[in-house]
C-alpha cells in the first residue's frame, strides 16, 4: 500500500480513473444528459455532446453504457482515433466492429453499412460513439450523413453520437455540414462542475476509498474548484498531489496552504523555459 494511503487509512487510490462504470459519480446535470442519451438511442436517433476538456464527457459515455446494461438490443462501438482521412476512419471503424473490409474506400464503407444492415436483421441496434469528434477531417464530416441513410433515408438502422469540444458545435453549424447537423436531433452540452458539485465529488471519491471523515478543508476544496474551473480531470490530479503532500507533512487534513503550494508549483513549471 502507498504510504499516503496508509496515512489516511484508505483502501485504494481515491482519484484514480480506474473505476467501474457503476461506481461513477455524476452530478444531477450529467445524470440528465445520460437520460437524454438513453432516450436518443432508444428512439433510434442521433446526437452530439460537447464540453470543455476534463468536464466528464467520457464518464457520461461510460454511464450511458451502464444505463443500457447488457441488453442485446443495442451494440455500442466506441471510436476515438478520428484524426484520419475518410477511408482510414471507416477502416478504423471496421476494426472496432471486428468487420473485414476491402481495399478501396467504397469497399470499406460498404463493409460498415452491410454490417449495420445485418445487425438490423438480428434486431440489434448499433450505436456508434465517436469521441474527439471535433478533430474529424472535413472529408469525413462531409460523408457521415451518408452512413445514416438506409432504404432511401426511410429507416433508422443505427444511432450516431458525436462527442467533442465546443469547437464541434461551431463546425457542425457550418453550411457545408448542415446535412449531418440536421440529423442530430439531440444536441447536448456538458457544463463544468459547480462548487457544491466539486465538494460532493471529492467526498464521494474519498468515501468509496474508505475515508470515514473529511480529509479536505472547505477552503482547500474552494481553491481547487476555482483552479480546475470545474474540470474533473484537474480536480483528480490536484487532489491526489494534495493528499500525498499532506501525508509527507504528517497532517491528517488537507488545508489551503498545501493546495496553494501545488498550484503555484504547477504554474512555475508550466512557465519554465
Amino acid at each position: 500500500m502507498s504510504a499516503y494511503l496508509d496515512h489516511f487509512g484508505l483502501r485504494n487510490e481515491p482519484f484514480s480513473k480506474e473505476i467501474e462504470d457503476d461506481k461513477l459519480w455524476l452530478p444531477e446535470s450529467k445524470r440528465g444528459i445520460v437520460s437524454e442519451l438513453v432516450d436518443c438511442v432508444q428512439e433510434r436517433r442521433h446526437g452530439v455532446v460537447t464540453g470543455e476538456p476534463g468536464v466528464g464527457k467520457t464518464c457520461v459515455l461510460r454511464a450511458l453504457r451502464h444505463a443500457l446494461g447488457a441488453s442485446q438490443a443495442f451494440r455500442l462501438t466506441y471510436c476515438h482515433n478520428v484524426t484520419l482521412g475518410r477511408r482510414d476512419f471507416y477502416r478504423h471503424l471496421c476494426h472496432c466492429l471486428g468487420v473485414t473490409y476491402g481495399a478501396t474506400a467504397g469497399d470499406v464503407f460498404l463493409s460498415v453499412s452491410r454490417h449495420v444492415e445485418e445487425l438490423s436483421r438480428e434486431r440489434a441496434h448499433p450505436v456508434f460513439l465517436v469521441d474527439e469528434a471535433h478533430l474529424l477531417h472535413q472529408d469525413t464530416l462531409d460523408h457521415l450523413h451518408i452512413l445514416l441513410n438506409y432504404s432511401w433515408d426511410s429507416r433508422s438502422l443505427l444511432s450516431l453520437i458525436l462527442i467533442g469540444l465546443p469547437d464541434l458545435d461551431e463546425r457542425l453549424s457550418m453550411r457545408r455540414n448542415r446535412s449531418l447537423h440536421s440529423r442530430l436531433h439531440y444536441r447536448l452540452s456538458i457544463e463544468p462542475l459547480s462548487p457544491d458539485d466539486t465538494a460532493e465529488y471529492i467526498r464521494t471519491r474519498l468515501s468509496a476509498a474508505g475515508a470515514n471523515k473529511e480529509l479536505f478543508t472547505s477552503d482547500a476544496i474552494a481553491i481547487m474548484h476555482e483552479a480546475a474551473s470545474g474540470s474533473l480531470r484537474d480536480i483528480d490530479r490536484v487532489a491526489h498531489k494534495a493528499l500525498r503532500a499532506t501525508a509527507r507533512k504528517k497532517r491528517k487534513l488537507v488545508e489551503r496552504d498545501v493546495v496553494q503550494a501545488i498550484l503555484q508549483s504547477e504554474t512555475f513549471h508550466a512557465g519554465a523555459p
